[in-house]
């Protein structure tokens, strides 16, 4: 549970630090960017974001989403998991067409390409002015609604543009027989208490992919490493080898 104890603190810490930090996570900020072929900071975060999910997935997910803390609590509002289906596919919808206005910038745009880590920012802080907090309370409150109607860390299952990056990337190590941290499960110990579900923050269907694949791997899953926390009989594991 020490682990978990980490977890949270590190979220918070990142949510605390959201007014800084919010312009290296901004689509936004990339478009505009391009548009003067300056590659920003949040373009270099969205690149190491990718090139870190090769080998970890979605861990970023898991500690260091700001997004992911105000969630995480707002489960204690409504615990019930994010119903799947179409609503996971709009965040892909939403990254391609992103991706594809991305290149179309960068194409129409001038100027010699370079590398401007703190556009758009005041000495690196992102909510300086009094109209930036209009996007900031905008961001909040959307991810708030989310998750208290369709339940656990629904704006990551829905709309988060940065989700697919990781899951992409994942897939990329995968594909590339990349040494990769997961979670793996001995189902022979698995005895179905379902705590692992309970305790998963993503609300994902743990014992089910336990006894189908023996793993939680998954493209919502996020190596939060709760479901390890919370069984009784340590069927559950991290491991950080290839996958097949």
């Amino acid at each position: 549970m020490k682990r978990e104890k980490i977890r949270k603190l590190l979220l918070f810490m990142m949510f605390l630090l959201l007014p800084i930090t919010m312009w290296y996570y901004s689509p936004a900020l990339i478009l505009m960017g391009m548009s003067e072929h300056i590659l920003t900071g949040s373009f270099c975060v969205f690149v190491g974001m990718f090139v870190f999910s090769m080998f970890f997935g979605r861990v970023f997910c898991a500690y260091l989403c700001p997004m992911g803390c105000m969630q995480d609590c707002l489960s204690q509002i409504n615990d019930k998991p994010a119903k799947g289906g179409f609503r996971n596919y709009i965040k892909y919808v939403i990254w391609t067409i992103w991706i594809i206005t991305i290149a179309a910038m960068y194409v129409i745009g001038t100027g010699k390409v370079k590398v401007d880590f703190f556009y758009m920012t005041t000495n690196g802080v992102s909510i300086a002015e009094v109209k930036d907090f209009f996007i900031y309370y905008l961001v909040i409150v959307l991810f708030f609604l989310l998750a208290i109607i369709f339940g656990k860390r629904a704006g990551c299952h829905y709309i988060c543009w940065m989700a697919p990056f990781m899951v992409l990337g994942s897939k990329l190590g995968k594909k590339l027989h990349l040494p990769q941290l997961h979670v793996e499960a001995d189902k022979s110990k698995c005895i179905s208490c379902k705590k692992c579900e309970k305790n998963c923050p993503m609300g994902l269907e743990v014992e089910k992919l336990v006894q189908t694949k023996g793993t939680t791997c998954c493209s919502e899953c996020i190596n939060c490493g709760a479901c390890i926390d919370n069984c009784p009989k340590h069927v559950l594991s991290y491991s950080f080898k290839r996958k097949s």
